[in-house]
């Protein structure tokens, strides 16, 4: 048993505001002696844990006390609720962290401004140039002429959402005209960066099969990387979370990915 003076010294959390949990009967201590000195047991203390997570969530203490008090509050599958939701928020702090650096690297991340005709120009030119005959006939089969093709991305874009998409991918409208400029089109690197991703993706299933969750990290940074290399990426936070949503979304890519690699991969 730790008396609250205890209790606040290891936890944080000022006498004060456990008088008040008390209060409101959020986390009330396990007994009071004849002295009138408030006791807490490990269960208690367990529970006051369990109150500073839901916290760091930023929940008011009426709906923790709401959540914690239902029959069926099942605290393992609490802590992995709040694992998760601690992992999206600090995820989420990173890639703004990340986005202070950009700032003051002088980016000007505010800008959401579309792809001009110069942009989708450079881009289309480039990107037709590396064509070999045979695409540039597929492509003047499915869109009518090639000229209808540039329309067609072109209007893409110049999509304000597809420029806000982009700037959020590479960091800014500059960097991703810059990276699709230095596209080579060489076919051989691109088998190699595949062949990676599916050795990737097995050591994905190894991790998955020997519950080795150091492989799967390790995993999971050789994707980062591969797709840096892919996509001409300075950071590949904001691909893989759109991949990691995918796959939470089930959707067609994720059941391909099972259908490959093993069920559960994706």
């Amino acid at each position: 048993m730790k008396k609250i003076k205890e209790v606040s010294e290891i936890s944080g959390v000022s006498i004060r505001t456990l008088r008040y949990y008390d209060q409101i009967g959020l986390l009330q201590p396990s007994c009071i002696t004849e002295a009138g000195y408030r006791l807490y047991d490990e269960t208690a203390l367990e529970k006051l844990q369990q109150i500073l997570f839901w916290k760091e969530l930023e929940l008011p203490l009426v709906d923790i006390k709401k959540i914690m008090e239902t029959p069926n509050y099942d605290r393992k599958q609490a802590l992995l609720t709040q694992k998760a939701l601690l992992e999206h928020k600090r995820n989420r702090l990173n890639g703004i962290i990340e986005l202070i650096d950009d700032v003051m690297e002088g980016v000007n991340t505010m800008n959401f401004e579309a792809f001009n005709d110069e942009d989708v120009n450079k881009i289309l030119d480039h990107s037709l140039a590396l064509q070999s005959e045979a695409s540039l006939k597929a492509i003047a089969q499915k869109f009518g002429s090639v000229e209808a093709f540039r329309e067609f991305v072109g209007e893409n874009l110049k999509d304000e959402k597809t420029g806000a998409q982009l700037i959020q991918l590479y960091g800014s409208k500059d960097k991703a005209v810059e990276a699709s400029l230095h596209a080579t089109g060489n076919q051989e690197a691109l088998q190699n960066q595949q062949q990676e991703n599916d050795a990737i993706y097995r050591q994905f299933a190894q991790a998955m099969e020997t519950g080795n969750p150091v492989l799967a990290s390790n995993a999971v940074e050789k994707l980062a990387e591969n797709y840096k290399a892919m996509f001409r990426l300075d950071n590949a936070r904001y691909l893989l979370l759109e991949v990691a949503n995918d796959y939470l979304s089930h959707s067609p890519v994720a059941e391909a990915t099972d259908q490959q690699y093993g069920a559960g991969i994706a």
